[in-house]
């Protein structure tokens, strides 16, 4: 079994910081999943999954990191590695954003930097699965070198696979 470097869980870009979830982000953390129209979930059990993210990343060396904007300090969204639907060896980007921080580019430098942190522990492809109906996450991907390998029918919908090979 091939051996990963652990990602590194503090990535800086000229706009953005990514760091480890603190408890003080679950109130944000609630109120950018109530965006997605299926509900709140209780702050309680947003702490519950902070805890099991941090968990989680001592485990597997990847993490999802909170967005921060660096000159505003608030919380925008997340972005970073996940097993979700592939492996821990070929792993998932993932990010979600406010909807008042679309549009900005802040996804494109929150994954980029995800990306060559991704690149720094040795990995050499990774995965995304994006909804076909969410174009502008599409564009990040397309953007970031991602191409599409093939789509999915879930119980949502219909879900793209994309692939980038790392250096």
């Amino acid at each position: 079994m091939t051996t990963y470097e652990t990602m590194s869980f503090h990535l800086e870009t000229e706009r953005l910081i990514m760091r480890p979830w603190a408890e003080s982000d679950a109130a944000e953390f609630c109120a950018l999943l109530s965006e997605r129209g299926k509900g709140t979930p209780t702050v309680e059990h947003i702490r519950t999954s902070i805890a099991e993210l941090l968990t989680a990343t001592a485990t597997t060396g990847i993490a999802l990191l909170p967005i921060q904007r660096r000159d505003e300090g608030d919380f925008i969204g997340y972005c970073g590695l996940i097993i979700g639907r592939s492996t821990l060896e070929e792993p998932e980007i993932a990010y979600e954003l406010f909807q008042r921080a679309h549009g900005r580019g802040y996804a494109t430098e929150a994954a980029g930097a995800v990306l060559d942190a991704a690149i720094a522990t040795g990995r050499e492809r990774l995965w995304s699965t994006v909804g076909t109906w969410n174009t502008p996450s599409l564009r990040v991907l397309e953007k970031l070198g991602f191409e599409r390998d093939h789509v999915s029918t879930e119980d949502n919908g219909e879900v793209v696979w994309l692939t980038r090979s790392l250096p």
